[in-house]
């Protein structure tokens, strides 16, 4: 079996000998690269990658890795696609050989070394034809395969160890929702987006239209309900923030974080009742969250406007157990002790 790695940089010089390190269990490497003034090029090269530039005006991802993609040779069994910033497990080649039955394409573990706690799935291991990048940024593979066969292979596993987001990032983005308008995902990352830059009218009307995408999982659709209501939330419109939270607990009940935001409105209404029953569901959902520092934070809050000391030191402890050097938590623990020690 022939296996190439292939990639597309840009001044990434800091990950080329780690990325290389990982990607040499491959029978070739290749690697266009964009534009690099950093030197990439010289270090890829004196490695033995497999490396040539090639300017790319307007600057466009897919156009960029269907450039690397012609870079192999037509008699490569799998292609692997990556970024430098991205390091395989070791042994990957083998498990990758040991476990393919000839289909098109190969899902395997997807890790963030900066955020051990999300995990997911990618799919970027195919074969050689058929295959094109397609959408300017988060750009994809589209199979011209009849019918495509994948698998996956649980023991490989690709981490990232960046999260440099590109300056054209939005630019590409609201390129990518004009030029194709039944691609839902794009219009998720562009809410998201400006969701978290300020733009909050533009978020909720994004994923208003992706609601209307049929194709979507009860998930999806209820994240867009919460992330319109956290985009109502950041106007003040606090009616309508509560009736999308509403819904997207409706859509997916079994999603703690949902429980968690609506919750922190109800706090920042100072209603502590409201706050403590939406709480005490999310603690239900025993699988953790990001969030859950904050969820015992707010309950922490929640029982002490409630008057209910000595569930909120319940709450406090389990803050401290996850950040134990919180000063303002541990001031929080001072102050009830106190309370409940004058009590007695």
């Amino acid at each position: 079996m022939k296996i190439a790695v292939y990639s597309i940089c840009k001044n990434d010089s800091k990950f080329v000998l780690n990325w290389y390190n990982s990607m040499k269990e491959a029978d070739s490497i290749y690697v266009l690269d964009t534009g690099s003034t950093d030197g990439t090029y010289d270090e890829l090269k004196k490695l033995g990658v497999n490396v040539k530039t090639v300017i790319i005006s307007p600057f466009r991802y897919d156009t960029a890795r269907n450039l690397a993609l012609e870079m192999l040779p037509d008699d490569v069994d799998l292609c692997v696609a990556t970024n430098l910033d991205e390091v395989f497990n070791k042994g990957w080649r083998n498990e990758l050989e040991n476990n393919y039955h000839g289909e098109n394409r190969i899902i395997y573990n997807y890790s963030f070394h900066n955020h051990k706690d999300i995990k997911a799935y990618s799919s970027k291991i195919h074969t050689r034809h058929n295959y094109t990048w397609i959408y300017p940024i988060h750009e994809t593979l589209k199979s011209q395969n009849k019918l495509e066969t994948k698998t996956i292979i649980n023991s490989i596993t690709l981490t990232k160890y960046s999260d440099t987001i590109d300056k054209n990032y939005l630019s590409l983005l609201e390129l990518a929702v004009l030029e194709n308008k039944n691609d839902y995902k794009n219009r998720f990352y562009l809410g998201y987006y400006y969701l978290n830059n300020k733009k909050e009218q533009e978020a909720i009307d994004i994923f208003l239209n992706y609601l209307t995408f049929k194709n979507t999982s009860a998930y999806e659709k209820s994240l867009s309900m919460r992330f319109i209501g956290r985009s109502y939330f950041k106007l003040k419109r606090y009616n309508e923030a509560l009736m999308w939270y509403k819904k997207a607990i409706n859509k997916a009940p079994l999603i703690k974080n949902h429980y968690i935001e609506i919750a922190f409105l109800y706090y920042k209404l100072e209603n502590y009742k409201k706050v403590y029953l939406y709480l005490q569901e999310a603690l239900k959902i025993t699988r953790t969250s990001e969030l859950d520092f904050f969820l015992y934070d707010l309950m922490s809050l929640a029982c002490y406007y409630l008057k209910l000391l000595p569930q909120s030191l319940i709450y406090i402890d389990k803050c401290l157990e996850i950040e134990p050097n919180n000063k303002r938590i541990k001031n929080n623990k001072i102050l009830i002790e106190k309370i409940l020690n004058n009590l007695k």
